[in-house]
């Protein structure tokens, strides 16, 4: 298992809120005037340069209608980005990363490969 950064936080969450908030239809300026806050400040959080209080997280997600979690879940990647995906990590991080989807493709091959 690798450690991630603060900056690696504030950049899966800044993605996070940026894909909902597009998925919800709200432009920045938009999700700013609903929360009372800059549009300036929510392109900083998305852009991982600042991060949030705890009310404005769960304001956040009170407004996009997900869970806190949620935004600090890794994006999906797609299929086609995999290794790239993989190959970006170095040592002890990229053997963890290549254990996990190795250990996710076995299991998916078990629950639909008979």
């Amino acid at each position: 298992m690798f450690s991630m950064t603060e900056s690696d936080l504030r950049a899966i969450f800044g993605e996070n809120l940026k894909n909902y908030r597009t998925c919800k239809g709200l432009s920045q300026a938009k999700l700013a005037e609903i929360l009372d806050i800059s549009p300036n400040f929510v392109s900083e959080i998305e852009t991982g340069k600042r991060w949030v209080s705890s009310d404005t997280l769960v304001n956040l997600a009170a407004v996009l209608n997900i869970e806190v979690y949620e935004f600090l879940k890794p994006p999906q990647v797609p299929a086609d980005e995999l290794s790239a995906f993989i190959q970006s990590y170095t040592g002890k991080a990229a053997a963890a990363v290549s254990e996990a989807v190795t250990h996710s493709l076995d299991a998916l091959r078990k629950q639909y490969v008979k």
